[in-house]
């Protein structure tokens, strides 16, 4: 078709095989849209297209992904609130039958429904990266990095020492929602037993909480890690460094003596980790 649908928040640009969805930035804007910048929907990724009303006077265009073609929505799983829906257009009440006329024109290009067999939406790209409560977590295309936070990891995780999980030891990805209770996101391994049941005494998981973790960067993060883990490839990404920050690692190894002090570390799990620590500078 090649015409521009302008709504709140984003801009609609209808192709003959997609739609290319443009975030506006601007601090009405929901933050997860503008981390996504802009997304290329292709047709065949899509079952579905409605026309509703909408809030104080507005119409609502959305497209209905197919299960299994976006990693992003396939990571949120319903979880998103609905202002967050990357899939909406909301216009004024007077541009309804200007979106009718559109909606009508894809629903007659659209060829696919049902689950879809591979992601046919674009991830977002690595290298990406997020400050959890209880550490931080980075994806550099290939492998999730966990570096505990000496103020909120557990001593669980101190003992485990910082993770680093390859793309090919995973199975999947849960992300649970910051903005709800206990909300995480914990890397499924291929060969390991049953995870804890709670994500703080997970090494495998980062924990949420208030200000931590927040939407717009642990779900694009979560989506993408799934995406590689489905292709087993790697993201396009930027060389990680190399070696630690001398600073980092003497705080690190400050409070490994506090959990000692403590009894919460054994002697040998003491010279073990603090010659590990030692070793990264």
């Amino acid at each position: 078709m090649g015409d521009v649908l302008a709504g709140f928040h984003a801009v609609w640009e209808f192709e003959s095989d997609s739609v290319l969805i443009r975030y506006e930035r601007g601090i009405r804007t929901p933050k997860l849209f503008q981390a996504l910048g802009e997304r290329r929907i292709p047709l065949a990724a899509v079952e579905g297209v409605t026309l509703a009303p909408g809030r104080r006077g507005t119409v609502v265009l959305r497209l209905r992904p197919r299960p299994g073609a976006d990693p992003l929505m396939e990571a949120a799983d319903g979880q998103l609130k609905e202002g967050s829906d990357p899939y909406r257009l909301v216009l004024p009440a007077e541009r309804e039958t200007l979106a009718e006329y559109y909606a009508d024109e894809l629903k007659g290009l659209l060829t696919e429904s049902g689950p879809a067999d591979r992601h046919l939406v674009a991830a977002p790209e690595a290298p990406l990266q997020f400050k959890a409560y209880d550490g931080k977590a980075a994806f550099d295309g290939t492998s999730v990095q966990f570096r505990w936070s000496w103020t909120g990891a557990s001593s669980t995780k101190w003992k485990a020492g910082d993770q680093s999980f390859a793309v090919a030891e995973l199975s999947g990805v849960e992300w649970r929602s910051p903005e709800v209770f206990e909300g995480h996101l914990r890397l499924v391994r291929r060969s390991s037993g049953p995870a804890p049941a709670q994500p703080d005494q997970d090494p495998a998981a980062v924990v949420f909480g208030l200000g931590y973790g927040p939407v717009h960067e642990s779900l694009p993060f979560a989506a993408a890690v799934l995406a590689a883990v489905r292709t087993r490839g790697p993201v396009p990404a930027l060389p990680a460094p190399s070696r630690r920050d001398p600073a980092d690692i003497a705080e690190r190894i400050r409070h490994l003596g506090e959990l000692h002090q403590a009894g919460l570390v054994t002697d040998e799990e003491f010279s073990a980790k603090k010659a590990e620590l030692l070793a990264e500078l």
